[in-house]
């Protein structure tokens, strides 16, 4: 006759040593960290098979994190290499070369630098101090109204 007996697991469960010491399958430490820690080391092989999306960016975006229009600025010394180096493509009126620092890329003029050529420069926002060096120069400023183009 065949004699049915329960595996050794089954008729051990619910006893305090079943695992040996009781204190063996206590406390975090027996899962590998409590929740989901872990997750981008030891237990990365779950992360992987079981979720997928766990790292990542979802949701809304902060008010803080929205990234404001930056000017880009440029002073006279930068704007005076500009015209050497763009001297041939750059329009003439009336015998002052004229330059467009939006096409450039640029939105403001700073007053750093010397500047010795009459020329008109037209730009978004400009300086008080940009300006009269350009005046001085023989040149002539002329703001663009970036309000209107909204």
């Amino acid at each position: 006759m065949v004699v049915k007996i329960e595996p050794r697991r089954k008729w051990r469960r619910g006893h305090r040593t079943y695992h040996g010491s009781h204190k063996k399958w206590r406390g975090g430490g027996s899962r590998g960290g409590r929740g989901k820690a872990g997750m981008h080391k030891h237990k990365w092989t779950y992360t992987v098979k079981y979720a997928k999306d766990h790292f990542g960016k979802r949701g809304f975006k902060s008010v803080k994190q929205k990234k404001l229009k930056k000017e880009r600025s440029l002073n006279l010394i930068e704007l005076s290499k500009l015209l050497e180096k763009f001297k041939d493509k750059l329009e003439r009126v009336d015998g002052f070369l004229k330059i467009k620092l939006k096409d450039f890329g640029y939105t403001k003029l700073l007053g750093g630098g010397k500047i010795t050529q009459p020329i008109i420069v037209e730009v978004e926002k400009v300086t008080a101090k940009a300006k009269e060096k350009i005046e001085k120069a023989g040149g002539k400023v002329v703001t663009l109204d970036t309000k209107s183009s909204g």
